[in-house]
């Protein structure tokens, strides 16, 4: 290896990568900042311009683009012909490729960042140069990563001044990756994020965060992958304070759990909430002062099925949360935040992981899901109500306090799987039905598994009542209080049952299936 370019926009690193360089005799070629950076640093520079033969031009557009730049990138060294022809127009060989680009997602990224500005932050002589470099890799190595300055560099030391095979594929394979999330930003960002409707075609960008030792079976591989660039907080991105690795299920539960959180947290931000999932569901809500009362609370709910969940707190917690969560058995704890009191009390449950998560979740998201041979694509459900907009349709009105427990427990049944039917009062979670073929049989399997008191409690129906016979099922429970969609042929027939039971109800127009 004889001759390297280096040009990058992110110089951590670069002098001290450039000084093992020259330790093997290979030349310097740079440009503008880097070029400067480096002869600061005490080291030799051959600027490009030397080597082409003209100078930088049009405020930077035009550094590398040459002949001179590409023809000694992109040279087959065995090939008799590319050689003599390099050689008939003095094209010397170019072994290593050093490039970064221009911070372009950084410059969007800036609020009120001008249009110009962005455009000015597409790189094209890089991404040219990447791109000659990894389509050569039988010759040249690329380096587009500064986390592979050491590894380059060792593979010199002890190559004696060469790179293998296999490390120039892999850094190859690496460049390829890397100029593809480039130019995918750029398409994201001169689409536009005010889109509406959905695209008509588009790309994910999926970055290995870690392996699970398998997925919702032992018999499946997994893997946990982040989007990238994606603005949004969430589980993705959670910070693993203890315990053991995740695993598939685990994931998914905490998913469903910060999904509700972040729901439920607008509806009373000043007050505790603690969610309790299990299996995508949740079983228990509470809504109260402190950590401790709110967790009492959402246990409560179903203490057999909260066995063995997840737990999401929307406040920090305290050690008096923490000791009676050490109390029983729970996968997976997910918090702003803990004190060092309740750290100290978690940590002795070595298999207990706690998750940080901080911020609010995104408005922005879609939801993908797998069908054979495609994929479904939807708005991520962020619908919700206020009380202007819902409708009451029977003799008897809400009071305020079963108003405010119907609200509650509508953002509760949007997370839980159709047909779902809630039951509940305000500030806690009394009953769930899931999954269940009838909404009827929702109805009673809601009532079955409720270990508080049901009379006087509120109910919530994901989508509208097709008969009669779930609100009267209800009614024999207790229930004072109904919130569903409406839009059924027979709404007369259960709004009439409603009155006859005294049972208020009131219309959202919207639904929240759940799938």
């Amino acid at each position: 290896m004889h001759r390297a370019i280096v040009s990058v926009s992110n110089k951590t690193g670069i002098s001290e990568f450039v000084r093992r360089l020259e330790s093997h005799g290979i030349e310097i070629l740079s440009t503008g900042g880097t070029s400067k950076l480096l002869r600061d640093d005490g080291l030799t520079v051959r600027d490009v311009a030397d080597l082409t033969g003209f100078p930088e031009m049009l405020d930077g557009r035009v550094k590398t683009l040459h002949p001179k730049v590409h023809g000694g990138i992109l040279g087959i060294r065995s090939d008799e012909i590319h050689l003599s022809q390099m050689s008939e127009h003095g094209i010397e060989p170019i072994d290593l490729v050093v490039v970064n680009l221009y911070p372009f997602e950084q410059t969007v990224a800036k609020p009120g960042v001008e249009r110009r500005e962005a455009i000015e932050n597409i790189d094209i002589g890089g991404p040219a140069m990447i791109r000659s470099a990894a389509k050569n890799h039988a010759d040249v190595a690329v380096v587009v990563d500064v986390n592979d300055y050491s590894k380059v560099a060792d593979e010199l030391d002890r190559l004696d001044g060469s790179l293998s095979l296999e490390l120039r594929s892999e850094l190859a394979l690496k460049a390829f990756r890397h100029t593809s999330a480039y130019d995918r930003a750029i398409s994201r960002y001169l689409a536009g994020d005010a889109e509406k409707d959905l695209p008509e075609g588009f790309e994910l960008t999926l970055e290995k965060v870690q392996a699970l030792r398998y997925g919702e079976n032992p018999h499946q591989r997994a893997a946990l992958y982040r989007i990238a660039n994606l603005k949004e907080t969430g589980v993705a991105q959670a910070e693993k304070l203890q315990g053991k690795e995740l695993s598939y299920n685990n994931l998914l539960d905490s998913d469903a759990a910060w999904d509700l959180l972040c729901d439920l947290r607008a509806l009373a931000p000043e007050l505790v909430t603690c969610v309790i999932i299990k299996h995508t569901n949740p079983c228990g809500v509470g809504v109260a002062d402190t950590p401790l009362e709110a967790f009492q609370a959402a246990k409560a709910t179903d203490p057999v099925s909260a066995f063995g969940g997840i737990i999401a707190f929307s406040h920090e917690i305290d050690r008096h949360a923490a000791d009676a969560i050490a109390e029983m058995f729970a996968e997976v704890i997910i918090v702003p935040g803990l004190n060092a009191d309740a750290s100290e009390v978690l940590s002795a449950k070595k298999g207990l992981r706690v998750l940080r998560i901080s911020g609010s979740g995104s408005s922005t998201r879609v939801d993908l899901r797998r069908i054979s041979g495609g994929i479904l694509v939807q708005d991520h459900d962020e619908q919700v109500i206020d009380r202007e907009s819902l409708k009451v349709v029977t003799e008897r009105s809400p009071t305020d306090d079963e108003q405010k427990a119907l609200e509650f427990a509508w953002v509760i049944c949007k997370h839980v799987k159709s047909n779902a039917i809630v039951y509940a009062r305000r500030g806690q979670l009394v009953g769930v039905g899931a999954g269940q073929m009838s909404r009827v049989d929702s109805v009673k399997l809601g009532a079955s598994k409720a270990q508080l008191p049901l009379d006087g409690c509120v109910l919530a129906s994901d989508a509208f009542f097709p008969f009669r016979d779930g609100l009267d099922e209800a009614a024999k429970h207790g229930v004072t209080a109904v919130i569903q969609p409406g839009g059924s042929v027979r709404d007369k027939e259960v709004i009439e049952a409603a009155d006859e039971h005294g049972v208020a109800m009131v219309l959202t127009g919207m639904r929240h299936f759940r799938h």
